[in-house]
């Protein structure tokens, strides 16, 4: 049978009658940094220019609907539910699967003489870098993998002037 062992004549650390036994294979996530905050916009990114000599009063108002979800560079060896919730507790943090930036959002900022005030809606991820691996039975684990996540934390607009 295919899903028969292969006897390697080696004993393995589980086989003795005393050797360890770590239960079920367990999946792990290990966050270690917290490594900052970025954007994710829904929709295109607003401009207005101010080209007077005074300062002038700019509103944007979000022209999209969408959803952001959690983003993951490497292999995650448990799921996405397991590593948020390893990073609240790690960092004291509320992140979630995925979060609405909602249509019709507005705000109003000033925009000074001579200069353009840029706003894009959309969704603030906290970006964190962790390790994933799993432990055997035999209580052996796997090698560590780099995991980097981008959780969403808030929805809200970012801006900026140029």
């Amino acid at each position: 049978m295919d899903d028969e062992p292969t006897y390697t004549g080696k004993p393995t650390p589980g086989d003795a009658p005393d050797g360890p036994d770590c239960g079920a294979p367990q999946s792990v996530y290990r966050a270690k940094t917290r490594d900052g905050e970025y954007h994710k916009g829904v929709g295109p990114t607003n401009a207005n220019h101010n080209g007077t000599s005074r300062t002038a009063r700019s509103t944007f108002t979000s022209e999209v609907t969408g959803e952001v979800g959690v983003a993951i560079q490497g292999e995650l060896e448990t799921s996405v539910n397991r590593l948020l919730a390893t990073i609240k507790a790690k960092f004291n943090v509320t992140v979630t699967a995925k979060l609405t930036a909602k249509l019709g959002n507005s705000i109003a900022v000033d925009t000074p003489p001579h200069r353009t005030t840029h706003a894009k809606y959309g969704v603030y991820r906290l970006k964190h870098t962790g390790v994933s691996y799993v432990i055997h039975s035999n209580c052996t684990t796997t090698p560590e993998k780099k995991v980097v996540s981008y959780s969403p934390y808030r929805v809200g607009w970012n801006l900026w002037a140029s």
